[in-house]
């Protein structure tokens, strides 16, 4: 048994990271584990977590397993989690909940957990109090072995964890089931050395390591040749990336640069920190039309003594300044965020700022949260003196703002024609199709099913605060 532990997922120091390009390896006594059986993986939190769950549903095929849509049908259940929030802990624990009870109609199904909660030293303590009847934990450094820790979980009939806390290494040829045709998640770095005050992810997820350049060339190069349209670069902050290479003088403009030479059609990269936005990523953007003119760029807050409580390395001023020269230098670039209320102690007046920051950004859409203390983090230490009522109001007021400048910028886009990449069938039903603009604004279209996987052109018909309705006005 490899217990998380939270010091030591808080160190950093000069050891290398390791590119191991072999460490998987499926011995053939674990390819058949999981025949005639079928395997259901809930995924919780960031497109990292999306983009892992990728590789969990290879592994588990590699195994023989087939997928199902019912977790009720499921001879094996995965949970892959995040911990940013209590919200999403209290979802996955109500889910273990329900599989509790299935457990115990089928008691030869296998449960595990995996993610950053997998990472917590606090959840699995209360794992091994009070869930000891799942099968297994495996953690965000050893992926990969999902095979190996799930046989040992089955022969030795108890729980099984495996987490390693650990700067961390980069594990390539890992396998990957993609949940798209025509767009894919591409990993180009992992962990995080920034420690905002609030953020639990340098903990579980180690270090900031960056991919070498040639292999994600080369994975976005095998893309295109397998008739990919769009690919989303990932990290937990990609703008920092290269920043760990030692004897590489190559950054995320020089990626940037090099990934729109592969002739994808469709670039994007998220999550940006403001702090290592630089102008040469704003010129690469501005000078290779297949980046697309979209930025996730988180404020948190609008208040400078938040902020700073908040460890974000930036001021309302320096975010503003960077706010204005990328709409300045990107032609209809669009900007979403994140906002954090109720961060200890925010007082009326540091809420105000924020508030006064989205009505002078206009921001095209933001991701609002309520505070949320995380163990081991220093913000959760902080004594607070705001309520749970207050908190709750004043996000209330958050999101009347937001959702406002959210239709006005859709608005913008009525009876105008725009690219949208058609992915699939839309959630609305009646055979209407779904897909993005290049502005990553979501519309449901009306169209033939030949449009899907391919860039057309739409006018949109109708707006809303979230989505845009429209119809493909393509000769083909």
């Amino acid at each position: 048994m490899k217990m998380p532990n939270l010091m030591e997922s808080k160190k950093r120091g000069q050891s290398k990271v390791e590119i191991i390009r072999d460490d998987f390896v499926l011995d053939d006594s674990l390819k058949k584990i999981g025949k005639d059986k079928k395997y259901y993986i809930k995924t919780y939190g960031c497109q990292m977590n999306l983009r892992d769950s990728e590789s969990f549903k290879a592994l588990l095929e590699e195994m023989s397993y087939t997928a199902t849509d019912n977790y009720e049908d499921a001879d094996i259940l995965l949970l892959n989690t995040c911990a940013i929030r209590e919200n999403v802990h209290n979802k996955v624990f109500g889910m273990l909940g329900r599989i509790k009870h299935l457990k115990g109609k089928k008691p030869n199904i296998i449960v595990g957990l995996a993610g950053c909660m997998s990472q917590e030293e606090v959840v699995v303590e209360k794992i091994l109090k009070k869930y000891k009847w799942m099968d297994f934990v495996i953690g965000t450094h050893n992926m990969h072995r999902l095979p190996q820790v799930i046989d040992e979980a089955i022969k030795k009939r108890g729980l099984e964890v495996e987490v390693w806390s650990k700067e961390g290494d980069i594990i390539e040829n890992v396998p990957v089931k993609r949940d798209s045709k025509y767009k894919a998640w591409v990993n180009i770095m992992y962990g995080c050395d920034k420690f905002c005050t609030y953020c639990i992810v340098p903990y579980t997820r180690g270090k900031q390591r960056s991919r070498m350049p040639e292999d994600i060339i080369k994975e976005v190069k095998e893309l295109v040749s397998d008739g990919y349209k769009e690919v989303t670069l990932l990290g937990q902050n990609v703008n920092a990336y290269g920043k760990d290479f030692a004897n590489l003088k190559y950054n995320m403009s020089n990626l940037l640069e090099d990934v729109s030479k592969t002739g994808i059609e469709r670039i994007r990269f998220v999550t940006s920190h403001p702090w290592d936005f630089t102008d040469d990523m704003i010129e690469v953007i501005k000078q290779n039309k297949n980046i697309m003119p979209y930025f996730h760029l988180p404020i948190q807050s609008g208040s400078d003594k938040v902020l700073k409580l908040m460890g974000r390395r930036y001021n309302r001023q320096s975010y503003l300044e960077l706010f204005n020269k990328i709409k300045k230098a990107i032609r209809n670039a669009t900007i979403t965020t994140d906002i954090i209320v109720g961060f200890p102690n925010e007082t009326e007046e540091d809420f105000k700022e924020t508030l006064d920051i989205v009505d002078e950004c206009k921001f095209d859409g933001a991701y609002t949260f309520i505070y949320s203390p995380r163990a081991g983090t220093p913000a959760a230490k902080m004594q607070d003196n705001l309520s749970l009522m207050e908190k709750e109001e004043r996000l209330q007021r958050l999101n009347a703002l937001v959702n406002k400048y959210s239709r006005l910028s859709n608005e913008k886009l009525l009876n105008q024609t725009v690219p949208v990449l058609i992915e699939g069938y839309s959630e609305k039903g009646n055979d209407t199709l779904m897909g993005y603009t290049d502005t990553f604004k979501l519309v449901n279209v009306v169209g033939d099913k030949k449009h899907i996987g391919k860039i057309v052109n739409v006018e949109i018909t109708d707006v809303k605060s979230w989505s845009l309705n429209g119809r493909v006005v393509d000769a083909d």
